[in-house]
């Protein structure tokens, strides 16, 4: 059972940096697909970045070009690296791994932008 938590989510004005992280544990995430997804209050779970088993990468066109998505390996974590934050980047951000037909998520950590 693969395990995914979320940490790095906090308050920063508008321009600011924030890095989220996501542990994984319980199984080799390497040879996982790993994506983060948004939900803002009112609002549908959106995607945001993916990141494939050999480091390929998306993203959706609301943070191309602001945000970074990257793995470590060695670490079993992936990381959103956030920057030129928008107010309307103020969402929950979790962390998603799929793959063998099994899709797993973490718990969220709340990232909060202001104007």
């Amino acid at each position: 059972q693969l395990q995914l938590v979320e940490s790095g989510g906090g308050l920063v004005q508008a321009g600011g940096s924030l890095r989220l992280s996501c542990a994984a544990s319980g199984i080799d995430s390497s040879i996982y697909v790993m994506a983060w997804y948004r939900q803002a209050p009112g609002k549908q779970r959106e995607y945001v970045a993916i990141i494939t088993s050999t480091a390929n990468t998306n993203y959706a066109n609301s943070v191309k070009g602001r945000f970074t998505i990257s793995r470590d390996n060695a670490r079993n974590t992936v990381y959103l690296q956030m920057n030129n934050l928008k107010p309307e980047d103020t969402a929950v951000y979790y962390c998603n791994a799929r793959g063998f037909g099994n899709i797993y998520w973490g718990q969220g950590t709340q990232v909060t932008v202001s104007s």
